[in-house]
């Protein structure tokens, strides 16, 4: 069953043509991993997924609600499908404990025990449940970043979208954010779609590779065709040699 279908998406900013006839279904459970050059329309892509951004022309359908529908409830749609950005985004006042306790008790209404309980679980599994009285101020950037992803399944989402969630970090944090989204790749049915550069990640956990450039996907395989095969889009095969290379 797919969680998200792109049919023929359009997307401008003004005259610009951000995303040019757009198709793409994401079946539910699956990881998906979005490259291409910088200005393609990888994160404009995703943010249109959870209403960040609209679309001018298509059908973008979410958990079965279709995003162009008058009707359509984006509050429920932003319930099941969460998202981790560049920036931590975290609310500097509160400890981290709140930071990931607040949405559930807002938006869920779940009960305070409860809450708290599932609360210092996720802090648990990204390995940070001894920094839980602290503020964000206190902790680094990649510490940050995996409370961020887990403030996202705090609300128990059935998607999660991470928009280049390691290219803000210095380079010896990445690593534990990257084995935090491994881990919610490897051990959940979630669905995971991901715009990165980190090519690691994409050859471990993910199930298909998509390629972006100027707004179309060029290229969408298996991990395997894509890295060890041949990309059958030259751009793609240019891209993916000079990753290669450096």
């Amino acid at each position: 069953m797919s969680m998200i279908e792109f049919h023929d998406v359009e997307k401008y900013y003004g005259d610009y043509h951000a995303l040019h006839d757009i198709n793409l279904t994401i079946d539910n459970g699956e990881t998906v991993v979005l490259i291409g050059p910088s200005g393609s329309g990888k994160s404009t892509l995703i943010r249109t997924i959870n209403g960040l951004e609209t679309i001018q022309k298509g059908q973008l359908i979410v958990n079965g609600q279709d995003l162009a529908e008058k009707k359509t409830d984006m509050n429920r749609i932003r319930k099941n499908v969460g998202m981790v950005f560049q920036h931590f985004n975290l609310y500097a006042n509160k400890t981290i404990l709140e930071n990931i306790m607040l949405s559930p008790r807002l938006v869920l209404k779940r009960p305070e025990e409860e809450n708290k309980k599932f609360a210092m679980e996720l802090l648990d599994r990204v390995g940070l449940a001894d920094q839980a009285p602290k503020l964000p101020a206190q902790l680094s950037g990649g510490q940050q970043q995996r409370i961020a992803i887990a403030r996202s399944l705090a609300m128990k989402p059935k998607a999660l979208l991470f928009d280049e969630p390691t290219s803000a970090l210095d380079p010896e944090m990445i690593d534990d954010v990257l084995n935090v989204m491994k881990d919610i790749a490897r051990d959940s049915d979630m669905t995971m779609l991901v715009v990165t550069h980190e090519m690691g990640f994409a050859r471990e956990v993910a199930n298909r590779v998509i390629f972006m450039a100027d707004g179309q996907i060029l290229e969408d395989d298996s991990k395997e065709k894509f890295f060890d095969g041949q990309p059958s889009n030259d751009r793609a095969r240019q891209f993916l040699s000079k990753i290669i290379t450096h």
